[in-house]
C-alpha cells in the first residue's frame, strides 16, 4: 500500500470518527479514545495482513467504545477517553494470546492426572 493512500484513508476514518462523535447520544471521548487505541494496535501489528488489522481495528473499537464505562468502574479511572483507549488497544491482543492457549491446550492432560 502506498503512503499516500495510507495517509488517504486514515485521514477519511479520522473524519468519520470526528463526525461521529458528534452525533446526539454518541459519547465522543469515549469514541475518540477507542479509535485511538483501535490505531495503537493496527500500527503495532506488523505481522498481521492488512485485511485482518483492518477486521481487528474495527473490533478493537467497537468492544473499547462499549467497554468504557466498565473500565472507568473497574479501574477508578475518570475519563472515557483513557478507559475506552485502554480497552480498545488491549481488547484484541487479550483475544488473540486466549484462543492461541485454547488451540494449544491439550485435553489428554487431564485424562493422565488420575
Amino acid at each position: 500500500m502506498e503512503p499516500t493512500s495510507s495517509v488517504a484513508s486514515a485521514g477519511f476514518y479520522l473524519g468519520a470518527v470526528a463526525i461521529t462523535s458528534m452525533m446526539p447520544g454518541v459519547n465522543g471521548d469515549a469514541l475518540i479514545g477507542a479509535f485511538a487505541g483501535a490505531v495503537v494496535f493496527a500500527v503495532h501489528a506488523k505481522d498481521i495482513s492488512i485485511i485482518k488489522r483492518l477486521v481487528y481495528m474495527v473490533v478493537s473499537l467497537v468492544i473499547g467504545y462499549f467497554a468504557a464505562p466498565e473500565v472507568m468502574r473497574l479501574s477508578g479511572l475518570q475519563s472515557f477517553t483513557v478507559a475506552a483507549f485502554a480497552a480498545s488497544a488491549t481488547v484484541v491482543t487479550a483475544a488473540l494470546a486466549g484462543i492461541e492457549k485454547i488451540k494449544a491446550f491439550d485435553l489428554s492432560t487431564l485424562w493422565k492426572r488420575g
